[in-house]
């Protein structure tokens, strides 16, 4: 059966995959509302498309921290992408480079940055887990700068794992024949058995829990790299993110990994646009399956998106080739959204082409108060 869109990618690395790995991927936490909430909040946000603008030539380029790409469609980092398929980071890193797109390498990658940038050239930006012992940390940066990483994304909605119930049923843990590659050779690549979630005890044994908006200017004396905050939902944060040098924010739940019940990053997206001022791009993952959902994030005022789960299971279903289709189907319903909508750049996408369900006025409600 032919492919026609992103989501059909999850079914086929359902049949595929061992049920650790698959649920691993799939899951988020606890009563997992977010994760359905990610998806269904783009529903509530509808087109006021305009018509007869000559749309025989499409733009759909962009910039992002002053590296051209073709489309503001990026690769979220995904951990231990070896377990969906034996080229893991390398497929998707080629894939990306194909599509003229950034790839993020995730910390807990099972190919190092080294064997990544080894696959070619390419935009490649590294996401950072912070470790309680900081040499590592800056022993990471150093060898991502080196390997010709561009940017740190760093993580900040995980001082502890969420609880995501899958991987403690299935006492989830890295299968015995990978590693965690780029802390192989610190003794802290492998995953021990636990009597949960192997993920969830290598995280409180090894992230550090204190960290906080200072350790976002250390980082900055100990690179040049600039730094991605990844995990902002607040105006708040953004503000702060701000103040503190970060050079751009990605509104981010962690795939609904984390905290439950935090809205979805599209319904965040636009409070945390409106905080930064326009004094950092702003860019979105989370929910991210099909061109309108990316055209709605621009409508919203976000820089681009980043793809997460959906690399992973085209990866598993059909390697590199899997995720060049991703890219590729995602790229062609973007620019077909954008001719329908009368947008021939990304800078004519504006906040007019879209209404939101809380643009109307909202009926009274439905009982008093409390």
């Amino acid at each position: 059966m032919e492919i026609t869109n992103v989501s059909e990618y999850e079914d086929i690395a359902k049949q595929k995959l061992p049920k650790m790995v698959y649920d691993y991927y799939a899951s988020g936490a606890e009563d997992q509302w977010s994760l359905a909430e990610n998806r269904n909040a783009f529903s509530r946000i509808l087109f006021r498309p305009r018509i007869l603008i000559d749309v025989s030539k499409i733009d759909m380029a962009t910039t992002v921290l002053g590296f051209k790409i073709s489309m503001p469609i990026m690769i979220a980092p995904t951990a231990m992408q070896k377990m969906a398929h034996p080229e893991g980071e390398y497929a998707t890193a080629r894939a990306a480079s194909a599509a003229g797109t950034i790839m993020t390498l995730s910390s807990w990658a099972t190919s190092s940055v080294e064997e990544v940038a080894s696959t070619g050239p390419g935009i490649r930006f590294f996401q950072l887990y912070v470790y309680k012992d900081r040499h590592v940390v800056a022993q990471l940066v150093r060898r991502a700068e080196r390997a010709g990483f561009k940017a740190i994304a760093l993580t900040v909605d995980t001082p502890r794992l969420g609880r995501r119930e899958a991987d403690i049923k299935n006492r989830f843990t890295l299968p015995p024949f990978l590693t965690l590659k780029n802390f192989e050779g610190l003794d802290l690549g492998k995953m021990d058995k636990a009597n949960d979630s192997g993920l969830a005890s290598y995280v409180a044994g090894q992230i550090d829990r204190s960290l906080s908006w200072k350790d976002v200017k250390w980082l900055q004396t100990i690179t040049q790299l600039p730094i991605l905050v990844k995990g902002v939902l607040t105006a708040e944060d953004a503000r702060l993110a701000v103040q503190a040098g970060a050079a751009g924010i990605i509104v981010s739940n962690h795939g609904a990994r984390q905290l439950d019940y935090v809205p979805a990053t599209i319904m965040a997206l636009e409070e945390v646009v409106k905080a930064a001022q326009g004094r950092v791009p702003v860019f979105l993952d989370g929910g991210v399956r099909r061109g309108t959902d990316v055209f709605k994030a621009l409508a919203l005022g976000a820089s681009g998106i980043f793809i997460g789960r959906p690399v992973v299971f085209s990866l598993a279903a059909e390697g590199e080739a899997g995720v060049r289709k991703v890219l590729q189907m995602l790229r062609e319903e973007f620019e077909l959204t954008m001719a329908l909508s009368g947008c021939r750049s990304l800078k004519e996408i504006t906040r007019h082409h879209i209404v939101t369900d809380w643009d109307l006025p909202q009926p009274p409600h439905p009982f008093p108060r409390l």
